[in-house]
């Protein structure tokens, strides 16, 4: 498995990005697609992860404010579930972020996903709040 990275401008990542997006998103939690794919597509860094040519996984990277790095859309087709391609995903992320000079990162995780998160270094540091009708924790990161 290999995890690329590219801008909404690399056509075919993005398309990939989207597909793993919609299946998991859109098709199985039913978030509504106007909710899914937002106004920050264009500044965000995609990533997608590929078993060979397939896309499995993916998720986006932005800096938003004092540099601090906001990762979204973290999200792995079922069949792969368990098999560490989250992890890659999210190392992927970091390493990325930390080479951009970020010191530290947020997500907002859904709270069935939250001991996956906290494995991974994360904090809870929010009470639970609904997200596209889905209960998330804010969770933090010293990078």
């Amino acid at each position: 498995m290999n995890v690329a990275i590219g801008t909404k401008n690399d056509t075919s990542l993005y398309k990939d990005a989207l597909l793993v997006r919609r299946i998991v998103f859109i098709e199985e939690q039913h978030v509504p697609e106007e909710e899914e794919i937002d106004e920050f597509e264009q500044e965000a860094m995609h990533f997608v992860l590929y078993d060979g040519e397939k896309p499995i996984g993916a998720g986006r990277f932005r800096t938003i404010d004092n540099g601090l790095g906001k990762i979204e859309r973290i999200c792995v087709l079922p069949q792969y579930r368990g098999s560490g391609a989250g992890k890659l995903i999210m190392e992927a992320i970091e390493q990325f972020a930390k080479k951009q000079g970020v010191p530290k990162v947020k997500l907002n995780a859904q709270t069935h996903a939250e001991p996956f998160y906290q494995k991974l270094g994360y904090q809870t540091v929010s009470d639970v709040f609904m997200d596209a009708g889905i209960p998330h924790v804010t969770m933090v990161k010293s990078l």
